[in-house]
């Protein structure tokens, strides 16, 4: 808000090069501004009070001209700015912790699950791929939201520059370095500042995606993935065994924090007229909050991705689980190749399918021993290298943005 008035005086006719020195040097203390505004119960008021006394007779130039929101806005928007510098390099540090990690598992097999239940095999590089695209989106998406919520006003009481004019607007916000709201109603339009926080909270989800991924896998059953475990960590106050995911649970918690602020920033949208300030309060608490939650976020998930344990032979070994189930489709497809139509060839699959799961045993074996089998290339139906065939084509695609 400082930064705003200083070049307010800065670019309108009337203070003197002396004016401009004690205007540039003025200081204010919160203490200050609280005590004043216990009299004026306006804070910007109580704002422009105390710096303009610390300014001396200088402070009559500062905020001519200007209305509360000219100075909250502007400001808002150049911390809008920064935080930017502070938040969007980690969302493409975080596209490329996924891909490195994608292209270091582009061959190891695992479990492709629906509905919680074993398909097909993938791999685990593959699975990391579409995160990493995901991720990609996101800090484009970033990068649109806050360079259009960047955006500051000096159009006075309604925005109409009754007290200034256009060019002495654009003169502001150059020396500040931003730009300005198309038509300002006194207010920068809250849809801005939706648009961010939507953002942000889809960059969220995305964040919140990875870590139920992980917790999954990371469960006692599956045990595919690990989160890292350091010297001396405890995961339970009772059970010394415990390994818990909880790095990726607070992510998953946190992320929810992000939905309900961008639901509040939608709610900001509509004000009354020109200005009301039914907003402020609530962007008090969301826009620094959210801000903050996706710098912890970014961050914490960055150290997930290059830290976790990623266990290749448990994979291995779940894959074994259906006993040999998840080949299914190769086994119709090869039927129906044979001459037997699809429904009948979908039929014989889904039973052998089942008896192996029911009674443990190899689908390959069962499919051997059924007449609707006989002929079929076994070696190649029952073959894993069949999944990941193209893996390296579908990784290679990260090369666009990685």
């Amino acid at each position: 808000m400082r930064e705003v008035e200083v070049a307010a005086c800065e670019e309108m006719e009337g203070p003197t090069e002396q004016d401009l020195e004690a205007i540039r040097v003025a200081k204010f203390t919160v203490q200050a501004i609280d005590e004043r505004e216990k009299v004026t119960d306006h804070d910007t008021a109580a704002f422009v009070d105390v710096l303009s006394e610390s300014a001396g007779p200088a402070g009559r130039w500062i905020h001519y001209g200007l209305t509360s929101s000219d100075v909250l806005d502007t400001g808002l928007a150049l911390q809008i700015k920064r935080v930017a510098g502070l938040v969007l390099p980690d969302s493409r540090r975080l596209a490329q912790a996924l891909g490195a990690r994608a292209r270091e598992h582009a061959h190891t097999l695992c479990a492709g699950r629906t509905h919680g239940i074993h398909a097909e095999p993938t791999t685990f590089g593959i699975k990391l791929a579409g995160f990493a695209f995901e991720a990609d989106r996101n800090a484009r998406r970033l990068e649109r939201a806050f360079a259009q919520a960047a955006v500051g006003a000096v159009s006075g009481a309604v925005g109409t520059y009754s007290a200034t004019s256009p060019e002495f607007e654009a003169r502001v916000l150059a020396r500040l370095g931003l730009e300005a709201e198309s038509v300002s109603t006194q207010v920068v339009a809250r849809d801005r500042h939706a648009e961010l926080l939507q953002a942000i909270a889809l960059a969220g989800a995305g964040l919140e995606r990875f870590a139920t991924e992980l917790r999954h896998l990371a469960r006692t059953e599956v045990g595919e993935v690990r989160e890292p475990f350091g010297t001396g960590q405890k995961g339970s106050s009772a059970m010394p065994h415990k390994r818990n995911p909880i790095k990726s649970e607070q992510v998953a918690g946190l992320a929810r924090v992000l939905r309900a602020n961008a639901q509040a920033g939608l709610e900001n949208v509509a004000l009354w007229h020109e200005r009301d300030i039914s907003h402020s309060s609530v962007e008090r608490i969301i826009l620094p909050d959210s801000t903050s939650l996706l710098d912890h976020l970014q961050r914490r998930v960055i150290a997930l991705v290059e830290r976790m344990v990623v266990d290749s032979v448990r994979m291995r070994e779940n894959l074994e689980l259906t006993h040999g189930a998840l080949f299914s489709q190769r086994v119709l497809l090869a039927l129906v190749q044979a001459g037997i139509a699809r429904d009948d060839a979908y039929r014989i699959v889904q039973r052998l399918a089942q008896r192996a799961l029911d009674e443990r045993t190899p689908l390959r074996e069962l499919v051997s021993a059924d007449p609707a089998g006989a002929g079929l290339d076994l070696d190649a139906i029952f073959d894993y290298q069949a999944f990941v065939r193209y893996a390296d084509e579908i990784v290679g695609r990260l090369a666009a943005i990685i």
